[in-house]
């Protein structure tokens, strides 16, 4: 460099060269001037700021060589830049082809599977909640005015036919029973009588009337046949249980007045309950009575509950914009409680479909997406539909071939390849 510069030199005109000496003779001339009054600067300085000055002026001289043989090395020339391929083909539909060369995929980790369509159950996902089947509940209810002086069962108490559930006081129901009482002992005086033979039908038929009212009033048959045979008339009337279950809910406490039609409790059978659900309307065109449907519960992630569509209400709910759906369900096994939700997988058809693990599919955002193999090197992401046929399985009804491989596991590591390429 330093050849350069000396050869640069002796190349410039003759004309020129008086003026750089005269130049150089001036400008020596002045520096020794300058340079005679920096010395006596220099030396005046402490040892310590003598010492600065050196380094600066070091770091001075050491900065302008470079400037200088910056500009003298300088040249315009042209720079290859190779481009670094990311092995990554993105295509106009959408799909990533990613190509790994020299880079085999570990098969204890990346398990491809062939793919093969098969009929598969059409599912919609219908949420909901379990209550009661009112097919199945009762409401116990005063059928005449009274007080209440005992309670037998209390909520969620269990019940069989038959059961006292309350003691009430009835003026009604005593002169019922009296009644009863008068025309039996009617009936028992005539029918020894072959001349009366027409009070004694009159006597039967206010006798009958008399039991039916008893019966109207709460009273079973057991009740009036005990007042037949003893002859007595009984302070209390007792209501009993119309069905085996529980007391769902009690409205009355002892030694309350009750009305006639107020009502005493709420009985229910736990073994039979309702789905109730809500589909909405994109799927309304779908379901019809009789569907069989898949109920899932939080309580119980690994269980599966069978019901089938029974009822579809006629008119959608102007809150939800739903159409109520019930099924009935069988709780055999105890179970299941009323107010549990739900969710129902409702079958509607079948079509066919490629079964996938749900380790296959590559979720991102609302978008699913399936890794194809196509070749020992070559791996495309292609976007796929479908469904979640239950916790472990993807049923894809669009965007897989017949015969494709399909990476079954290891499909999210091999996405993140896909997803370094793309930054």
């Amino acid at each position: 460099m330093i050849n350069k510069l000396i050869a640069f030199l002796k190349g410039l005109p003759e004309k020129v060269k008086p003026h750089l000496h005269k130049g150089a003779h001036d400008g020596a001339h002045h520096a020794k001037v300058a340079a005679t009054g920096l010395v006596g600067l220099y030396w005046n300085l402490s040892p310590t700021n003598r010492y600065r000055v050196r380094l600066a002026a070091f770091a001075f001289a050491i900065l302008s060589i470079g400037i200088v043989l910056g500009r003298v090395t300088n040249v315009n020339r042209a720079v290859k830049i190779e481009s670094s391929s990311k092995g990554l083909k993105v295509e106009s539909s959408g799909v990533l082809e990613l190509k790994l060369p020299g880079v085999k995929l570990n098969p204890e980790v990346y398990v491809f599977q062939s793919a093969e369509k098969v009929q598969v159950p059409v599912n919609i996902k219908v949420p909901g909640r379990l209550a009661f089947n009112a097919e199945k509940a009762k409401v116990l209810s005063a059928r005449a005015p009274g007080r209440v002086e005992r309670i037998y069962a209390f909520d969620g108490a269990q019940v069989e036919i038959g059961s006292p559930v309350v003691e009430l006081y009835s003026p009604e129901f005593i002169s019922a029973q009296q009644e009863y009482l008068l025309s039996s002992k009617t009936a028992q005086v005539l029918e020894g009588s072959k001349t009366m033979s027409d009070l004694l039908g009159d006597a039967r038929i206010t006798q009958q009337a008399a039991a039916n009212r008893m019966r109207n009033l709460g009273a079973g048959d057991g009740d009036i046949k005990s007042i037949e045979a003893t002859g007595k008339t009984t302070a209390n009337l007792v209501m009993r249980s119309p069905l085996k279950g529980v007391v769902v809910k009690r409205n009355v406490e002892p030694g309350s007045t009750l009305s006639s039609g107020d009502v005493i409790a709420t009985l229910a059978d736990p073994k039979h309950l309702w789905f109730l659900g809500n589909v909405f309307e994109q799927d309304f065109r779908m379901i019809k009575q009789g569907q069989k449907m898949v109920l899932h519960l939080e309580a119980y992630p690994e269980k599966e509950f069978i019901a089938y569509a029974n009822y579809i209400a006629p008119a959608i709910d102007p809150q939800t914009r739903a159409l109520l759906i019930r099924a009935d369900v069988e709780n055999t096994d105890d179970l299941l409680r009323p107010d549990m939700f739900a969710s129902g997988l409702l079958t509607t058809g079948t079509a066919d479909a490629v079964v996938v693990p749900q380790s296959a599919i590559v979720r991102i955002r609302e978008h699913r997406f399936a890794i194809i193999k196509v070749g020992p090197e070559n791996f495309r992401r292609v976007p796929v539909k479908g469904y979640d046929l239950n916790s472990k399985s993807f049923a894809i009804t669009e965007g897989v071939e017949q015969g494709w491989q399909i990476l079954a596991e290891g499909a999210v590591l091999l996405n993140d390849r896909f997803a370094k390429q793309e930054d």
